[in-house]
């Protein structure tokens, strides 16, 4: 390499990307925001509300809107508890204080001085007002004889005319520390100047060029070097809004103690006529700012007027934060949020945590996964539901392979038809492999790890992939499933929609020759899409009608003679509910003979018509129990008894054994289910 070219490379240097999102950053994983979002909507929130919810509560590693609320709502808390309004008053009454002791002091060692001259200026000096505005007005025309006293009382006009201009402009207090008198008279040649161009600008008679030339002459005088009026306007409007809330959370005796001083700033009454004219300029300009707020501010250490007025400016920013971040207004966006505004009141930090979210939601909204309708609702798309659906059979799959030992999701469509697909080679698996990706993954390992292909590849496990297959025997699936309140009552309600939502999952991405349908009986009975199932909210709806529910049942199986119907109940209750001949719902607790009666007479069709019967009972009444058995028993069927958590599991594992072409899938889920039937 050249020398000069290793002198650039020595001399490079990276740090933090800061302009904005990290180029270079991974995208989010929204896996975890869609599972939350799910659980949510099958648990009756909208979708709307289940985005918000999980926007507020964040995931496992990342802060959510709530974190950043609570740490905006601690710095309120400290910055009122920490501060008091008396931080200018004090300054000048310790400068005070010490102007004459050092002028009693010069009093006592003047050996030279008049006695009776002495003597008056002693009593002139022990006579003083208590009140420092008083005191100050009083000694304006005092003659000094100790040059260091004199030096001091110059100190606090000096300090009020600072503290004035840094309430309405930022920094001035540091800025005019020892100034000359030629830095007031360009500090008073810029206010009478800002006054004109504001002046103008509210008769509407203001120019570019006009602000142009304004700029160019005082730019030095606003740091945050706005690019038009408008933005000049802004900013001052907002400085001079906090200095009034300021006032207006001092007491009266603050208040007229600042008045009365305010006229010694500088020695001159000018600063504060120019100040007050550009005041009631601002009002009639933004009188949308915040002009009449006021806040208790109790705590020990003392702040000035300038200081003071920033730390109103930081508290007007913490309350909008506060309203961006809770979300509450029609039309909120996480784009709301005022980035800027976040780190300079809580740092980088929450700013990072703010954009995750930012783009966690963006991500949410156009990758397809939450869609506006055109009611203006948001909705999960297909696209979500199958997601959730495959991280749901995930669950279902190692609760499975945990428990049972029988087919593993993965492996279904083994033997049959080849669909197209691959997927990596798990123990158990007789799928033929696929040599060409098998081949692609070794020579890819090898090439990635630096190695050489020269002298050929060694395949490794991982390596392997194998093709994956249709199934040949086709089932028509009848999912039955209690919607009657006790379910929601009894905690049974999510876990009713994931277990659905999980076998929609299965069915229509690895055994698509299966036609499923989802029928949901409570007072009544009615087919749904799985969209409409996994958002229903629970209603205090009484009835069980598993009559209703059968017909649906197998209307659906003689649809498909050619299919093996699988009829899968899932109840906490005994039929309470039929459908009469003319369509209306009879209902009767404790259940009615007639209607047991209707519910056995179509289960004994399904019974005709080829039905492979489960029933999943849930809960532990020993009515409900029986009725089951002998419901089953009836029909040649099987029952599962498991606990709310593992219903998935002992549905799916239903569903894969009863399908298969060879019985002997069923198994004791987790202890929890009896087999009843010689169906197995």
């Amino acid at each position: 390499m050249p020398r000069a070219n290793r002198r650039l490379t020595r001399a490079a240097r990276y740090g933090r990307y800061v302009d904005g999102p990290d180029p270079l950053a991974p995208p989010v994983d929204l896996t975890e925001a869609l599972d939350a979002i799910g659980e949510e909507v099958m648990a009756g929130y909208s979708p709307e509300q289940a985005l918000r919810e999980f926007l507020r509560r964040g995931g496992r590693d990342q802060n959510g809107l709530d974190d950043l609320a609570r740490r905006v709502a601690e710095r309120r808390r400290d910055l009122t508890r920490e501060h008091n309004l008396d931080g200018t008053l004090q300054e000048i009454k310790d400068l005070l204080d010490k102007a004459v002791l050092s002028e009693r002091k010069q009093l006592a060692r003047d050996a030279l001085m008049d006695e009776g001259d002495r003597a008056l200026a002693q009593m002139q000096l022990d006579n003083l007002p208590s009140s420092a505005a008083a005191a100050v007005n009083e000694l304006n025309g005092y003659d000094w004889k100790s040059s260091e006293a004199r030096a001091d009382f110059e100190k606090i006009k000096d300090l009020l005319g600072r503290e004035m201009l840094d309430q309405r402009f930022a920094g001035m207090k540091n800025a005019l520390e020892n100034a000359s008198d030629a830095d007031r008279e360009a500090i008073t040649e810029m206010l009478g100047d800002l006054n004109e161009l504001l002046e103008a600008h509210a008769r509407g008679e203001d120019t570019p060029e006009q602000f142009d030339a304004f700029m160019a002459k005082h730019g030095e005088f606003f740091p945050e070097h706005p690019e038009t009026i408008d933005e000049l306007l802004d900013a001052l409007a907002a400085r001079a809004a906090a200095a009034q809330r300021m006032r207006n959370s001092m007491t009266q005796e603050q208040r007229d103690e600042l008045d009365a001083l305010a006229q010694q700033a500088f020695g001159s009454p000018e600063l504060m006529q120019g100040l007050g004219r550009l005041d009631e300029t601002l009002r009639s300009l933004r009188p949308g700012e915040d002009w009449g707020g006021s806040e208790r501010m109790d705590g020990e250490q003392g702040l000035g007027l300038g200081d003071g007025t920033g730390v109103f400016q930081d508290l007007a920013d913490l309350d909008e934060l506060s309203e961006q971040l809770a979300q509450s207004y029609n039309g909120s966006r996480l784009d709301d949020l005022d980035l800027d505004a976040l780190s300079r009141q809580l740092g980088a930090d929450a700013v990072v945590d703010a954009r995750t979210l930012q783009e966690l939601e963006k991500a949410l909204r156009d990758t397809g996964t939450m869609k506006r309708g055109s009611d203006g609702q948001l909705r999960m798309t297909p696209k979500a539901m199958r997601q959730l659906g495959k991280a749901l059979l995930r669950d279902v799959a190692q609760r499975l392979s945990g428990r049972q030992g029988a087919r593993d999701v993965r492996q279904a469509g083994a033997a049959g038809e080849r669909s197209g697909s691959t997927r990596e080679w798990a123990f158990g698996d007789t799928e033929p492999w696929d040599v060409t990706r098998t081949i692609t993954n070794a020579v890819t390992r090898v090439a990635g790890s630096g190695g050489s292909t020269a002298n050929g590849v060694r395949i490794e496990i991982g390596d392997v992939e194998v093709q994956e297959t249709e199934a040949r025997t086709q089932a028509a699936v009848a999912l039955l499933v209690d919607t009657s309140f006790s379910m929601a009552m009894d905690g049974r309600w999510v876990p009713m929609k994931r277990t659905a939502l999980a076998l929609h999952t299965l069915i229509t991405s690895r055994f698509r020759g299966d036609d499923l349908q989802l029928i949901a009986f409570g007072r009544s009975a009615q087919v749904m899409p799985i969209e409409e199932l996994t958002g229903l909210e629970a209603e205090w709806d009484k009835g069980t009608n598993l009559h209703h529910a059968l017909l649906l049942a197998n209307r659906h199986f003689r649809k498909h003679p050619n299919a093996q119907p699988v009829l899968l109940i899932v109840t906490d209750g005994e039929p309470t509910s039929h459908l009469e001949a003319n369509g209306e719902v009879f209902f009767s607790y404790p259940p009615h003979p007639l209607t047991i009666a209707y519910a056995v007479r179509e289960l004994d069709n399904s019974l005709r018509l080829g039905a492979r019967t489960t029933f999943f009972r849930l809960g532990d009444d020993p009515g409900l129990a029986r009725f089951i058995d002998s419901m089953a028993r009836r029909v040649d069927g099987s029952v599962v008894a498991p606990e709310a958590d593992d219903l998935g599991a002992a549905v799916v594992g239903s569903y894969l054994g009863s399908r298969g072409s060879t019985p002997g899938a069923a198994d004791d889920f987790g202890g929890g289910a009896r087999r009843l039937g010689g169906l197995w």
